[in-house]
């Protein structure tokens, strides 16, 4: 709480104090983390997919209000106009008249072929596959202006997952000729420097640690965007992006904490709270080998997170304008009826910890097992409010015997693959925070899926518990065949209710994207699923 007050003072003194001369041509963003790379393919991070929609069409963005909005497709695919087939197996995408890559070449059937035959290369680290690997049978491209995708079955996530931000269509004409010169994409110069985009904005520099600068493309087939030149600032210090917000330094920011929210409307910040999916929560590596022995007893899992109090996290930190969750899919009809949290319940917890034989043997103040001292390593980024998560959780677990590593990374780094070395993607941790979502708005999510546990021959892995259920992959497989409405939302009661009783990931708080957005900025439509997507109609008031 200390740190919010000395927050909400030192913004309080910078909005009497008068903004820098403002660029009525420019719009500035702050972003807390720094993108990893400009190729949608390679990436999951929230930071990089979200300026994916400045720099690349999708086939539609997903509005404000959930709906598909068609950008490179002329029309969303329906049983109606057939583009979805009978079975529902077969979508088929219609290219609109006059889309373009930025240098005037148009966009075709053959981007979506090779892209899908990117994301399903072994030569190609990516950031994942799914579904294209394991849901779709084939990309075909009849015509220029046709893609057909056939599924192995029907496939009710594909509005939300077919060539989204995370697989959004590449330009063959400047990376095959790469791919067939080296063999594969990931050194790939464009992967940091795209020379052709397909969005509004194309890519101007990108400074390592500092910023990045777009300017509005010439050749967008959907008109000129409003505003000129966009530059992302790279400010991975929260207060810092407050008191920027604040100064007018810059224009938009997001993923601030909550509790930061008060001092920003009263500096004349407009503050938007936008369902996203995500959710904060602790993720537990279940891995036997990579993992604490202790976290392979679910009951060890479970004593853990009744040692943290996650409504006093949230009454402090975040000021109670968001509260513990109790399902990955938190305020939405997929969570299982009548949810509630594991109850904070130290006395519980040291019971549980007791009976599953992790006692303090020795007399050194930490509970121990058949020689091993229970002993956590706990990791996250660098943003503050998940620093100050780590040392109440670690005040927390040290009265009751247990002792936690705390260990930080910039996001780059803890962000990264498996093949990059990130310390989650190769299980080099024990309990590891950050907010994540399923592919909003759809419910669906790969993370959980033993196919996804990653390894030297699966790097592109993105279950980073190490957590591999067949009961449960079975129940994800039949809900991605399930179009019925009520008969998904009853499979996903079962998926959010196996995940509860596992413990492998908890909920700290729900976690709605945050949008901080000066009042100069207009016309601002923020998406959960696609948050630039309106950034074509953005306007700058003189």
């Amino acid at each position: 709480m200390k740190r919010s007050l000395f927050l909400m003072v030192l913004l309080l003194a910078l909005a009497v104090t008068p903004a820098l001369a403002q660029d009525d041509s420019a719009l500035t963003i702050a972003f807390q983390q720094e993108p990893d790379t400009l190729n949608p393919m390679y990436t999951q991070m929230w930071f990089t997919t979200t300026l994916t929609d400045l720099l690349y069409a999708p086939p539609w963005f997903i509005d404000n209000e959930l709906n598909p909005v068609p950008v490179i497709a002329a029309e969303i695919p329906s049983l109606e106009n057939g583009g979805i087939s009978e079975d529902g197996s077969v979508i088929t995408i219609k290219i609109r008249d006059g889309a373009v890559w930025s240098d005037g070449t148009p966009i075709t059937s053959d981007d979506f072929v090779f892209t899908y035959e990117m994301i399903l290369s072994d030569s190609n680290t990516i950031g994942s596959k799914y579904p294209y690997d394991s849901e779709i049978k084939s990309v075909e491209g009849p015509d220029a202006s046709t893609v057909v995708v056939t599924f192995n079955q029907p496939f009710a996530p594909w509005l939300a997952q077919l060539f989204s931000n995370t697989s959004a269509p590449l330009p063959a004409h400047i990376l095959r000729p790469v791919f067939e010169a080296d063999g594969s994409l990931d050194a790939a110069e464009f992967n940091r420097a795209p020379s052709v985009t397909s969005g509004p904005y194309q890519f101007v520099e990108w400074e390592a640690g500092s910023n990045m600068k777009f300017t509005r493309s010439a050749n967008y087939f959907l008109g000129s965007a409003n505003i000129e030149n966009v530059t992302v600032q790279f400010v991975p210090d929260d207060a810092t992006v407050v008191a920027s917000l604040v100064s007018g330094d810059a224009d938009v920011g997001t993923f601030v904490a909550a509790g930061d929210t008060p001092a920003l409307t009263e500096a004349g910040v407009n503050v938007e709270l936008v369902a996203s999916g995500y959710n904060e929560g602790l993720f537990f590596n279940v891995s036997p080998e990579r993992g604490h022995p202790a976290l392979q007893d679910v009951n060890v899992r479970r004593a853990l997170v009744m040692l943290i109090d996650r409504d006093s996290i949230n009454a402090d930190l975040n000021l109670g304008l968001v509260s513990t969750g109790a399902s990955f899919w938190q305020n939405t009809p997929y969570m299982r009826p009548n949810a509630e949290p594991i109850p904070y319940d130290p006395a519980g917890a040291m019971a549980l910890l007791d009976e599953a034989g992790w006692v303090d043997s020795n007399g050194d103040g930490t509970r121990d097992k058949d020689g091993v001292e229970l002993v956590l390593r706990y990791v996250t980024n660098q943003r503050q409010i998940r620093k100050d998560v780590q040392a109440i959780v670690q005040q927390s677990f040290a009265d009751a015997g247990v002792g936690v590593d705390i260990q930080n990374f910039d996001s780059d780094i803890f962000f990264a693959s498996y093949g990059d070395g990130g310390p989650m993607s190769t299980g080099a941790y024990d309990m590891g925070e950050y907010s994540s979502s399923p592919f909003f708005p759809d419910p669906d999510v790969s993370r959980f899926l033993c196919a996804q546990v990653p390894s030297d021959e699966n790097p592109d892995g993105s279950n980073d518990n190490y957590y591999c259920n067949p009961e449960l992959d079975a129940l994800f497989a039949e809900q991605a065949q399930t179009t019925d409405f009520e008969a998904r939302v009853a499979l996903f009661h079962q998926i959010d209710q196996m995940l509860f009783d596992d413990v492998v990931w908890t909920n700290i708080w729900y976690d709605p994207d945050l949008w901080a957005i000066n009042g100069r900025i207009s016309n601002t439509l923020v998406s959960g699923a696609d948050p630039l997507w309106n950034a074509i109609n953005w306007e700058i008031s003189s």
